[in-house]
């Protein structure tokens, strides 16, 4: 009980004084900074076009990758099914090997 008294007495104290403020707030401004550089493969991801695409993956990855897919969606806005697209595309050029790999494999295909 008697805490509730002294919380009284300390807010009527405060109401009792002034309202003045103790220090002047500044407002401080930020620097007119130019804008970050976007690297090249942001703009490639960018630049792609997903629009035709109707064939559904369904694709699973591990907690920390799908964080990482998130924060990059949100720091580039680039969604995951161009990501996705992107990637893909770029393991198969960058690795040519694999595209001779399937078409022998597809040459040895019996029904």
């Amino acid at each position: 009980m008697s805490e509730i008294k002294t919380l009284a007495d300390q807010l009527r104290s405060k109401m009792a004084k002034p309202d003045t403020p103790e220090k002047p707030v500044k407002v401080v401004k930020p620097k007119s900074a130019k804008p970050p550089d976007i690297p090249e493969i942001v703009s490639l991801m960018r630049d792609l076009d997903v629009s035709a695409n109707k064939t559904l993956i369904h694709a699973r990855v591990d907690a920390q990758t799908a964080q990482m897919i998130h924060h990059l969606k949100i720091a580039t806005g680039i969604e995951v099914t161009r990501l996705i697209c992107f990637s893909i595309r770029q393991l198969f050029e960058q690795n040519p090997e694999l595209k001779s790999l399937i078409k022998a494999h597809l040459a040895n295909f019996e029904l």
